[in-house]
């Protein structure tokens, strides 16, 4: 039987040791990673978790969508961890009057070369901030779609490809509020991960009534590392192991919210994928080389919960994708190495 002491310490539950040399990676892994968490929550105030989870949607190479009431720092969240990395970085303000082209980029007639120019759009950068993207038409939010899943845009027939580091971050209000569009499922299901901010704690909004009414802090943020050092950081990543038993169940965990009976619409393989990519992230920013199954277990309603919709029975009873899912986690078995470690 496994310690807990060894797998900790010097391998993970499924008794497989770190790889040789990885630990300078992760150091660095780690000492890049503090340091951009340490520039957002100088913007955003008791929040630490939350910035936690920019970070490891960027290290994974996934999307953030946050979403939550208005004047909470949805956009200073987004603009903070841009404003940290040495980057490209392009804001898009969604309206209903926002055409795809604004967001793709149109090829427009020279008449001095008599030839076709094209002329990129806005998420033609390493860092996107969408700003309240369900104010903008499903026409609008739907040329996001190539984009976030394949890297690339396509305009008139030719794709062009978009650098990497490339992340979107799209803030939202509840779309039950006046003026929103909400967001088709097909959209929904390419964001990595969803982030409510919440309100800060009493403590935490006087810090932040004492320092955003002298200025604004992200006049002063500095970048503190950039594109090239986050493409390292991002193989590192890649290289993290996760072993067939946390794959399984991970996949359990998404087989389980496909028949559930409060769920219409369950976790689709693409999810299973951005949970498995999450979880390594996770590990990595711990110091580990190897995923175990509690990085899985604490990413799960975050990576998952937006993608789901209840039953109307569910929803009339006024069960949330959240509470549902939790459920769901918290009733399919851990592995068997990992409960005998604990």
């Amino acid at each position: 039987m496994t310690s807990t002491h060894e797998a900790t310490a010097g391998s993970d539950p499924q008794g497989r040791s770190p790889a040789n040399g990885g630990g300078a990676d992760l150091d660095t892994l780690a000492r890049v990673s503090g340091k951009v968490r340490a520039s957002i929550e100088k913007v955003i105030e008791g929040k630490p978790e939350v910035a936690r989870l920019a970070l490891v949607v960027l290290l994974a190479e996934g999307h953030l969508l946050i979403e939550d009431v208005p004047g909470v720092g949805k956009t200073m969240l987004s603009k903070a961890l841009a404003r940290s990395i040495d980057c490209s970085v392009r804001r898009i303000q969604f309206t209903p009057d926002l055409l795809p082209s604004d967001v793709t980029g149109v090829s427009v007639f020279n008449q001095d070369t008599r030839e076709f120019e094209f002329r990129p759009g806005g998420v033609f950068a390493n860092i996107v901030v969408g700003d309240e993207i369900n104010r903008a038409s499903p026409k609008t939010q739907s040329a996001l779609l190539e984009c976030m899943e394949e890297r690339q845009v396509t305009v008139d027939g030719t794709t062009y490809h978009l650098d990497a580091p490339f992340m979107v971050i799209a803030t939202q209000n509840p779309i039950e509020m006046e003026g929103t569009y909400a967001l088709p499922e097909a959209q929904r299901d390419r964001f990595m991960a969803r982030v409510s901010m919440g309100y800060p704690v009493e403590a935490a909004e006087i810090a932040m009534l004492d320092s955003h009414t002298r200025s604004s802090p992200l006049e002063d943020l500095e970048p503190v590392t950039d594109a090239a050092e986050i493409r390292k950081l991002v193989g590192i990543v890649s290289d993290v192991y996760v072993s067939d038993a946390v794959q399984r169940y991970a996949v359990a965990i998404a087989t389980a919210t496909r028949t559930s009976p409060e769920l219409m619409l369950g976790a689709s393989p693409r999810a299973t994928l951005h949970l498995v990519r999450a979880a390594k992230a996770a590990a990595a920013i711990g110091g580990r080389d190897y995923v175990i199954p509690d990085d899985v277990q604490e990413l799960a309603v975050q990576v998952l919960s937006h993608r789901m919709l209840t039953t109307v029975e569910a929803s009339m009873s006024g069960r949330t994708p959240e509470a549902a899912l939790r459920q769901i986690v918290a009733g399919v078995p851990m592995p068997e190495s990992r409960r005998s470690a604990t």
